[in-house]
């Protein structure tokens, strides 16, 4: 009888672990390729005090 039952649990063992699946893990052949095109266009504003801009206007030479 307990030798049934170890055949029978050995058994089960056996076709458990024969049953789990199997991953494989592989690096691609080409190399991974990421084009991107990408157009960055600003915009920058300066607001200056009115009396700065007759400053600068009076000293055209200073910039």
């Amino acid at each position: 009888m307990m030798k049934r039952w170890t055949a029978a649990v050995l058994m089960g063992m056996v076709i458990v672990t024969g049953c789990q699946p199997e991953v494989k893990i592989k690096a691609p052949e080409k190399p991974i390729v990421i084009d991107l095109n990408i157009k960055i266009e600003h915009e920058i504003r300066v607001k200056i005090e009115k009396d700065a801009e007759e400053l600068i206007n009076d000293k055209k030479g200073l910039f």
